[in-house]
């Protein structure tokens, strides 16, 4: 006993958790005892027992697991905060009471979650239910099954969602246990009661047996639905009116709830989709067209049976649909039209909704087949249409059923108009509006005197259904002309009439009630919300009697649901605060929280800290924890750290707590004491801030602001108003009491303390963000100064948007929830914040005197009464909307003969609409529309006014009040120009602003149409356009329909003008334009396609965002009530629907090689070509047709939608792809550009802007690919852009000039110059002059390369225009040759031409004017990439203006090329264009030699200005100048402009440039910054080497040492380059041709030679040639040397040379093809190799001097065939026309003959397969080998290559006789020979030792050195002798001897020489042998020369394009050499 009176003393909650079963059960017993006693459900003694329900019902012991069922119950029943032990009570009661034998435990398990549904948690209990349903015990699973049915029976199919009990049904047949089939059994005939015939298509699939025993229990129910017995808390009030209906017996109430019930549950929604489009047969397309009708019956019937699945998944359908509709439409047998009408039937109804797309296409055939007679054809086509109106709405299928209601067949109208009948019963008042109504009745009325009487018949029938639906009022207006016979066969009919919704009316009244409803019904768990729905409705009542009546009802709900929500505690006495505390808190925190030693102190708080981070929110008590904190020394805590945690635990106990206002108001005070504090400042504010998320923020910020003020210190009053500020941003402004702050900020406005006075200020500056100008109405009476202080903080928010919520979203007041269902506007927020101001009643000051006085004869006394009226109103400031009998009197008024008084009046109306607000609405109809009356008035002024204060008044009532009713149209219908004018102006300038309008706006159109033939001018004009705005709202097709109306004359000049507004028609708003302010959050939600109206469907979305689970069923439920208020807005909702349709994924679809296929078409002729003046329909469908493969279908249907909006969509949609589709963009280019075209021909501004913005972050990424626009896309693009560079709107011509700058960095600036001129030759002077100084601008950034065809011609063209009769054109075309002068100076009056005198004169004005003097120019060039960004494209143009250096070097290389090629098209018009750059400049240099010698001086002195900030002394700083980088502060155009001074004429600058390139290049960190500006570098590389070929060699002025030095700068940077493979694959192949081209031309320059160390600096070139070779791209490295050959074979046939050892390069890139192979594009190469064949076939070949390219073409396609086999012939892709060369055929030949390809096999070591003479490719003979030996020996260019060749094969063939060779020859000839093949034998001895592993390939290196012997590359890397370091050392000597050698001696063994990468590569060579070598090559010259047969052959050809005279200079300079 001792134990028991142990546990006896214990406290009940203690007990109910004791390890005693005994003390357990004596514990619930109490337990129970206590729960029953408390008598207040939000008691706090709840709160302990809530972690231990879940005990109370698991108990292990039976009999105490029996009291703790009860007492759970007790406990659910009557606990406020028991909904929260919902999951973890019911998974107990399944877990461990439904397995109990005890029947009274099963049963209070079920009590328990059966009451667990009562109080709310329907859902949860029905999923820990259905999970039980998976338990192995099979009595768990009974007693599941059973509960569930029991929760079905009782609180019916709206609470228990039957979806997924239906869903695990058949499963539960299945079970082995005779048991739960038996349990499942009764659940299904339960499940039947409430959804009736929707099971049946579930369960077909159960065992027959078991599905007939179903049947017979489903025969026995009775027939009436069954009721809910059970109610939940919130629906209370229904179960009240539910026992009085029963009490009464009513049964037309019950009715209503049976309907109620039926109406909530949708059987469609109970079944699982089924997919059928893949199942449909893959013939069944062929076969619907097949002749025989048996095939064709067979592919429908294979259709109909898949569309019998009630509910199909949604997919695209349109094909299939197609195919049906054809059927119907075409197909003769009737038989099978029936069948294709079924299918659609099938369709229409397993889609629902989703069928909505493809309705419109088929209601038109289905009226149209219904003049077949066949009873079974009928019936079938109409289920069909029936089927189909239930997934559309009326209004979208209303103009195709009006179009057959005056068909000729009777059939058609009749059947017509019985489906109108049948659809009316579907519909509502909402939603057969007055518009959609009026053209059937008079359709209908048509059809009444109809001679058919079964057509007649079927009118009457849809006219009296009408009448049902709506009412007799309604349609009574329509049926003014019919006689009374008639009229009472029509009532008669609609009497007959059975709605689907049942009697009239009651459908909208019924959906209102769930609506109402169901929110509470599914109200989530408690939330602590309370505060802003009790003080809004106050708030409301006092507004407009129109706004409260309306909101009234959801506000009293809203309070009742706001108590089920608000946590509300009462007040804890301090011991039960410390025992809650104790059982949380550690013991050591709860001694230490007072503590007098603040170390301690702090340790407590740490602990407090860490226990309250891992609490459960369930058990967190919060009051008490902070009451612990307040506990002494509580907020008067000395220490800042213990008081920073304070705070900061503070926030966390809010943050993770049930946190209640009792809580907050424990501690606001203390944090209110701590705000203002520098430490513990911002702890405070934190956790205000989650008191603020836990109690609301209204609530909290009233408390905070009246303690703070409470108080006298000035900072924390200063603090919290800033807190405000900052957490009114954060929460936004919903709920907040406005008023309850005024007087506090007023106070803070007078403080002294200044800090307090800025915080109120800014406090109000964030207040206006939301309220807006009312907001300073409160504070007019401040002083003059504070004022203005305020309205200077009021205009820094100007035109600012409030910034979304980021917290508080759940918070939204209830109230908001149903109010202004039936108001579209977006003018709510004004009003709500309207509400909030004080409003005076005038009624009583409005005297029967007054108005008197106002409607008086004598003019002075209605002045006086009208001043009386304006004072009382400026007295009251804020009026309510009761003014008496003042509007009649105002209204007589507004007519008032005297003009000064109608003046006034509307003044007093002005001041009205500001004073009263929005409850101004009720006052339009009798106050309002009396001014537009004004309108018509003749004076101006009266008019001026008249529109003023017609603008006040829609500023607060909205314009949707106007449109609404024929008002509006009467106004219109009189005859007054000056009314018609002003009204139509008005509405032009008002409609394009508002999302939708009253359908009743089209009543105004027939006004309309009027108009636009008025006899007045201006009346014309305002018609013309108003028009586009009022098609924007009703569409094209519906204002066409309208002119039907008019006479035939007027038709068509209206229609023309219907199709001008068309094109220019305005988009609509995306979102609501003032709602934003005051609610931010809906415009994000605003989409969804809700029916309610626009004012409400945010509001419910909002509630949405931080309850997701109501939100469905609230939505749906509130769906009927909303739509009640809604006059025919389906419309709108249609496109929102589409939307829905899948549009993730890619938007840009890749189609590899469409685009070339494209070019190819249009240049074939198979295609129209894009070029027009305006596009015509055959180029828009076009365009359609080729974008259909490369964009998404929704995409494409956006762009050629003819809504404008639809195009600002879709090309939104593209800006947001991309980037990320950026390959795929690329792919389509050309249709996008083409797209973009048609726009421009568009007047649309806010689409050509949209196509602006997307032009320019097109351009700015092409630009970033570094791709290149073809001629194609540029040409049908850039023509029409120029087009709108004349555009008369400013901001459109910035932009096209902002992307015509952008396109240079795409496409050549030479290129665009044509297209530009050709825009100088427009009628249009904008364009004129925007053209001309577009030029101007390409001069000044290109220089006179630029223009096209040639600088004469083009600046004679420009000149022209300085004659223009333009001012603007005039000055353009000055400017743009002032520009060509300040390039190129006076020759531009050479250029230029005569001009007359006049224009002379002003040119040289403008000249001297201009002053543009040389420095000024360098300075405004410098100056250029930092002015840039202010243009106001500026974000668009930073990048062109960082790339603008490089691009001119881009723009001069192009345009040598494109020179190039027009020179050589003559030459063989059967080749293609082929780059000739040298002869170029050599025809310059022969035929101008004043422009050759002054050329180079213009550049070199332009560059050496621009260059003078960053001029570097020596070349060894190598570091960029700090100028430099202030000028350029980004890396790319740091670069940029480095390149950019590779290139440039002069020599130091040159290498000053190269040397900071060297520094990046070296190290390995920063060499990839230039990454992407390879090719750039390497143009501009090219081009100096250019210039030091063509100009500074023969210039005799210049050092050679200093050119010897630049050579020696430029190989050494390429040597680094291209020994960084990832940058040297960067080189793209046109660059590597001209690269390789410049480097062979550079070794085979003779003058080198006679450089000091030319042969070094040769060496050094042939091996930059091997490391491009190796390093490059090697599929543009092998293009460019095929293209490169043919353009040498083409132009060198003097000289074989070039070809020869370009030859060798194909050589050796032939023997890496094994390696290479796989990363070779195969395509390209066979492209180039089929060109190459073009031009020289195998014939053509054969006749050349040498048969070696011929030969090397041969080994490069056997290469490739032994490679790859025969599937090399799959990659003759890119080859347009195969027939054009022999390629193919080769190939062919070749791949069958693969045998042959064994000559391939040569050995490798030897390299010289090709040549070798037992190759068995080419079968020579050993004596022709030797002499082709011999010849080489003898030419002076191969000299050291032949005698390699001599020496090899003397080495394999060491019996061969070389006698016969060698005894015509000269004695000295003989030794050369002979001394040749030792060199040659003790180099290679020499090689061997050093690298003895490597054989060096014979056309690897040396071939590239004609004059000397070969090199040997260490390839290895292998660790050389010191021979090579002191070659390389002495290199360096010799390039730093141009600078006193001797001083930087020293520096060069510490300091890495600048160009080292000139001597990186490893030579295997010692001095010795470069002695050697020299004294071989002057032997060799001699033998050369000695030998006359040979004295013929000319110099070594400088270049490919050499010139005569070039040749004949140099041989003179030989010739002297050798005297």
């Amino acid at each position: 006993m001792g134990d028991d009176s142990e546990w006896m003393k214990l406290p009940i909650d203690q007990k109910c958790e004791h390890k005693v079963w005994k003390a357990r059960l004596n514990g619930y017993e109490e337990a129970l005892k206590l729960f029953q006693r408390i008598g207040d459900e939000k008691s706090p003694e709840w709160g302990k027992y809530l972690g231990l329900i879940k005990k109370f019902v698991t108990d292990s012991n039976a009999v105490a697991q029996l009291k703790g069922l009860e007492a759970a119950l007790v406990f659910i029943e009557n606990a406020h905060v028991a909904g929260k032990t919902t999951g973890e009570v019911v998974s107990g009661v399944v877990s461990k009471v439904f397995n109990q034998p005890k029947a009274r435990a099963k049963e209070l398990g079920t009590d328990i979650c059966l009451m667990y549904i009562e109080i709310e948690k329907a859902e949860i209990v029905q999923d820990e239910l259905i999970k039980g349903l998976d338990n192995k015990n099979p009595k768990i699973v009974v007693a599941c099954i059973e509960t569930l049915r029991k929760a079905l029976s009782e609180f019916g199919s709206k609470i228990i969602t039957l979806k997924p009990v239906v869903k695990v049904l058949p499963k539960l047949f299945e079970s082995r246990e005779k048991a739960v089939r038996d349990e499942a059994k009764l659940l299904a005939v339960e499940i039947y009661k409430w959804i009736r015939d929707a099971l049946r298509t579930p369960l077909q699939n159960i065992n027959s047996v078991q599905l007939k025993e179903l049947e017979e229990e489903w025969v026995k129910l009775p027939a009436g639905a069954p009721k809910q017995s059970r109610f939940l808390r919130s629906q209370q009030d229904l179960k009240a009116k539910f026992e009085q209906q029963q009490v009464a017996g009513g049964d037309e109430g019950d009715g209503d709830d049976d309907e109620e019930a039926d109406t909530r549950v949708d059987p469609y929604e109970l079944l699982e989709a089924v997919e059928i489009l893949s199942k449909i047969p893959k013939d069944f397309y062929e076969k619907i067209e097949a002749k025989k009708w048996q095939e064709r019956k067979e592919a429908l019937e294979a259709v109909e049976a898949l569309t019998k699945n009630p509910k199909l998944e949604s997919g695209d359908y349109g094909d299939l649909v197609r195919a049906l509709k054809k059927v119907v439409g075409k197909d003769a047998n009737v038989m099978l039209v029936t069948l294709a009408a079924k299918c659609l039937a099938g369709l229409a109804a397993g889609l629902r909704k989703k069928f909505g797309t493809y309705a419109g296409h088929v209601v038109p055939t289905i009226l149209e087949k219904f003049k077949e007679k066949k009873p079974q054809v009928v019936q079938a086509l109409q289920e069909a249409i029936d089927a189909v109106f239930l997934t559309t709405t009326l209004q979208n299928i209303s103009e195709d059923v009006l179009a057959v209601m005056d068909n000729k067949n009777p059939s058609i109208k009749q059947q017509a108009s019985l489906f109108l009948a049948r659809s009316f019963r579907h519909c509502t008042p909402a939603t057969l509006p007055k518009s959609v109504l009026k053209p059937f009745c008079a359709a209908f009325l048509k059809q009444v005197n109809d001679s058919a009487p079964e057509v007649r018949d079927a009118a009457f029938e849809a006219l009296g259904t009408a009448m049902k639906v709506v009412g007799e009022k309604a349609v009574n207006p329509f049926l003014a002309d019919v006689d009374k016979l008639k009229l009472d066969k029509i009532k008669e009919c609609a009497d007959k009439v059975e709605l689907v919704g049942g009697k009239k009316g009651g459908g909208g009244e019924k959906k209102e009630k769930p609506a109402a409803k169901a929110p509470p019904v599914e109200e989530p768990p408690p939330k602590p919300a309370a505060g802003p729905p009790k003080k809004a409705p106050p708030a409301k009542a006092a507004g407009p009697p129109k706004k409260g009546k309306p909101a009234s009802a959801p506000s009293a709900k809203a309070k009742k649901a706001s108590d089920t929500k608000e946590i509300v505690e009462t007040e804890l006495p301090l011991e039960v605060c410390e025992e809650k505390s104790a059982a949380v808190l550690p013991a050591s925190c709860m001694q230490l929280l007072d503590s007098a030693n603040w170390k301690e102190r702090l340790a407590s708080m740490e602990e407090f800290q860490r226990a309250v981070e891992q609490m459960d929110r369930s058990v967190m008590p919060c009051q008490a924890l902070v009451r612990m904190l307040a506990k002494k020394p509580g907020w008067k805590e000395t220490n800042f750290q213990v008081m920073q945690m304070k705070l900061h635990i503070v926030g966390l106990i809010a943050q993770k707590g049930s946190f209640s206002k009792t809580s907050a108001l424990v501690v606001l005070d203390g944090l209110v004491d701590k705000i203002g504090d520098i430490k513990c400042g911002s702890n405070a504010k934190e956790a205000l801030t989650a008191i603020g998320e836990a109690c609301s923020l209204p609530w909290t910020a009233e408390q905070v602001v009246s303690l703070a003020f409470a108080q006298k210190n000035p900072k924390n009053q200063a603090e919290t108003l800033n807190w405000l500020a900052n957490a009114m941003k954060e929460f936004g402004f919903a709920g907040i009491n406005v008023k309850a702050f005024i007087n506090n900020v007023k106070t803070a406005l007078g403080a002294t303390n200044p800090a307090v006075r800025t915080s109120a200020i800014t406090l109000l500056g964030v207040m206006y963000l939301y309220m807006g100008a009312p907001l300073r109405m409160f504070f007019e009476d401040e002083k003059p100064a504070l004022l203005s202080q305020i309205d200077a903080e009021f205009e820094k928010m100007q035109g600012q948007s409030p910034p979304a919520p980021m917290r508080g979203m759940t918070k939204k007041g209830a109230e908001e929830e149903g109010e202004d269902a039936d108001e579209e506007e977006t003018d709510g927020a004004a009003g709500d914040i309207m509400d909030l101001l004080p409003r005076t009643d005038i009624s009583d000051k409005i005297t029967s005197d007054m108005v008197a006085k106002i409607g008086d004869k004598n003019w002075k006394i209605r002045k006086e009464g009208l001043d009386e009226v304006a004072a009382v109103i400026s007295e009251a400031k804020f009026i309510q909307s009761n003014i008496g009998e003042l509007p009649m009197a105002l209204k007589g008024r507004l007519t008032d003969s005297n003009k000064l008084l109608v003046q006034q009046t509307l003044t007093i109306l002005q001041q009205i609409a500001t004073a009263m607000g929005p409850s101004l609405k009720q006052h339009v109809r009798n106050l309002g529309f009396p001014i537009i009356t004004v309108l018509g008035d003749s004076k101006p002024n009266i008019r001026t006014t008249a529109m003023t204060t017609l603008n006040a008044w829609v500023e607060q009532t909205g314009l949707k009040e106007w449109l609404e009713g024929e008002d509006l149209s009467e106004e219109l219908k009189r005859e007054n120009p000056f009314l018609r004018q002003e009204v139509l102006g008005w509405l032009a300038e008002r409609l394009p602003t508002m999302r939708s309008v009253p359908a009743d706006l089209m009543l105004c159109i027939p006004q309309l149409y009027a108009c636009l033939e008025d006899r007045n001018g201006d009346v014309r004009k305002k018609a013309q356009d108003a028009l586009p705005t009022f098609m924007m709202h009703l569409g094209y097709d519906k204002m066409n329909k309208a002119t039907s109306k008019l006479k035939q004359a007027s038709k068509d000049q209206v229609v023309a003008m219907l199709e001008k507004a068309r094109a220019v028609m305005p988009t609509k708003p995306a979102a609501p334009a003032k709602a934003a302010p005051s609610k931010p959050a809906q415009s994000a939600p605003a989409a969804k396609p809700a029916s309610a109206p626009a004012k409400s469907q945010p509001v419910m979305d909002d509630y949405s965002v931080g309850e997701p689970k109501p939100d469905t069923k609230k939505a749906k439920s509130a769906g009927p009530a909303a739509k009640k208020g809604v006059v025919g807005k389906k419309a709108p909702v249609k496109p929102t629907n589409k939307d829905e349709e899948d549009k993730s994924g890619p938007i840009f679809i890749l189609v590899p090689n469409s685009k070339e296929q494209r070019m190819k078409e249009e240049k074939a002729l198979k295609i129209l070509k894009w070029n027009f003046i305006t596009p015509r329909d055959e180029y828009v469908e076009q365009l359609k047709t080729q974008m259909a493969s490369c964009l998404a279908k929704w995409l494409q249907d956006e762009l050629f939608h003819y809504d404008f909006q639809h195009h600002v969509k879709a090309v939104n949609a593209m800006i947001e792809h991309m980037e990320a589709e950026s390959e795929a963009v690329i792919g389509c280019l050309d249709l996008i550009l083409k797209w973009f075209t048609l726009r421009f021909f568009d007047t649309n501004t806010s689409v050509l802007m949209k196509a602006m913005e997307f032009l320019k972050l097109l351009f700015t990424m092409l630009s970033r690919e570094n791709y290149h626009l073809s001629e194609y896309e540029a040409s049908s693009f850039i023509p029409y852009l120029i087009l709108k560079v004349g555009e008369s709107k400013d901001v459109v011509r910035k932009d096209v000039r902002a992307i015509l700058t952008m396109l240079c960095n795409v496409y050549s600036a030479c290129k665009m110059f044509p297209f530009l001129m050709e825009g100088t030759k427009s009628k249009n002077a904008k364009q004129r002059s925007e053209c001309l100084e577009e030029l101007g601008c390409l001069i000044e950034n290109y220089g006179m390369n630029v223009c096209q065809p040639t600088p004469a011609k083009a600046l004679k063209d420009i000149a022209v225009h300085i004659g223009d009769r333009d001012t603007t054109v005039r000055n353009a075309a000055l400017n743009t040759v002032v520009a060509a002068y300040n390039v190129c100076g006076d020759q531009v009056f050479k250029l230029i031409g005569n001009l007359s005198e006049k224009d002379m004169s002003m040119l040289e004005e403008r000249i001297k004017r201009s002053a543009k003097k040389t420095p000024a120019v360098s300075a405004k060039q410098e100056r250029a990439p930092r002015e840039h960004p202010t243009n106001p494209n500026g974000t668009f143009l930073r990048k062109p203006a960082q790339e603008e250096v490089p691009n001119k070097l881009k723009i001069m290389y192009r345009t040598y090329r494109i020179q190039a090629r027009s020179q050589n098209a003559h030459s063989e018009h059967t080749a293609p264009s082929i780059p000739k750059e040298f002869q170029l400049d050599l025809d310059m240099i022969e035929n101008d030699h004043t422009r050759v010698s002054e050329f180079p001086d213009l550049v070199q002195h332009k560059l050496d200005e621009l260059l003078e900030p960053v001029t570097i002394p020596e070349p060894k700083i190598r570091s960029v100048s700090p100028h430099f980088d202030d000028l350029h502060n980004s890396t790319a155009s740091t670069i940029n402009f480095v390149i950019s001074q590779v290139a440039s004429g002069d020599i130091n600058t040159s290498i000053q440039a190269l040397a900071q390139i060297d520094e990046v290049l070296r190290q390995e960190d920063k060499a990839e910054a230039m990454s992407g500006h390879i090719d750039q570098f390497l143009i501009a590389t090219f081009m100096q080497l250019r210039l030091i070929y063509n100009t500074h060699m023969a210039d005799d002025r210049l050092d050679k040492k200093d050119i010897f030095k630049l050579y020696s700068c430029i190989i050494g940077n390429m040597l680094s380059l291209f020994s960084m493979e990832s940058l040297a694959r960067e080189a793209s192949m046109g660059v590597l041709k001209d690269l390789m081209h410049g480097l062979i031309t550079l070794m085979l320059d003779s003058r080198v030679e006679d450089i000091e160390d030319g042969q070094q600096l040769i060496r050094s070139v042939n091996l930059l040639v091997v490391r491009v070779l190796e390093k490059s791209d090697q599929t543009n490295i092998l293009s460019a040397l095929l293209v490169l050959l043919q353009d040498s074979l083409i132009t060198t046939a003097g000289s074989p040379m070039f070809s020869e050892l370009v030859m060798k390069c194909l050589w050796r890139m032939i023997r890496f093809l094994p390696e290479t192979i796989n990363s070779i594009n195969l395509d390209r190469i066979l492209l180039d190799v089929h060109n190459f064949m073009k031009v020289f076939p195998k014939e053509k070949l054969k006749q050349l001097k040498s048969d070696v390219p011929h030969r090397t073409l041969k080994t490069l396609l056997h290469t490739l065939c032994k490679l790859t086999g025969a599937k090399i012939l799959d990659h003759l892709s890119m080859i347009e026309n195969r027939n054009e060369s022999e390629l193919e055929a080769h190939l062919r030949r070749v791949v069958k003959h693969s045998g042959n390809l064994s000559g391939l096999k040569s050995d490798q070591n030897t390299e010289k397969g090709a040549l070798r003479s037992d190759d068995k490719v080419i079968k020579a003979k050993v004596s022709d080998i030797l002499s082709e030996i011999f010849k080489k020996i003898g030419s002076k260019e191969n000299t050291k290559e032949g005698l390699t060749e001599l020496y090899e094969y003397k080495q394999k063939y060491s019996d061969a006789d070389l006698e016969p060779f060698l005894k015509n020859t000269s004695q000295f000839f003989q030794s050369y020979v002979e001394r040749g093949l030792r060199m040659i034998e003790s180099e290679r001895e020499g090689k061997s030792r050093i690298q003895p592993s490597t054989v060096i390939p014979q056309h690897s290196t040396e071939s590239y050195t004609p004059s000397h012997s070969s090199m040997s590359v260490n390839s290895n890397g292998e660790d050389l002798k010191p021979a090579v370091y002191y070659e390389r050392l002495k290199i360096l000597r010799q390039r730093h001897g141009l600078e006193n050698a001797k001083q930087q001696q020293q520096q060069q063994d510490d300091e890495r020489p600048p160009f080292s990468s000139l001597s990186k590569p490893p030579l295997a060579s010692s001095t010795d042998m470069l002695h050697s070598k020299l004294s071989q090559l002057k032997e060799s010259r001699e033998s050369h020369f000695q030998q006359d047969s040979r004295s013929h052959s000319p110099g070594r050809a400088s270049s490919p394009a050499a010139n005569l005279d070039d040749l004949k200079k140099r041989l003179e300079r030989i010739k002297s050499n050798r005297q």
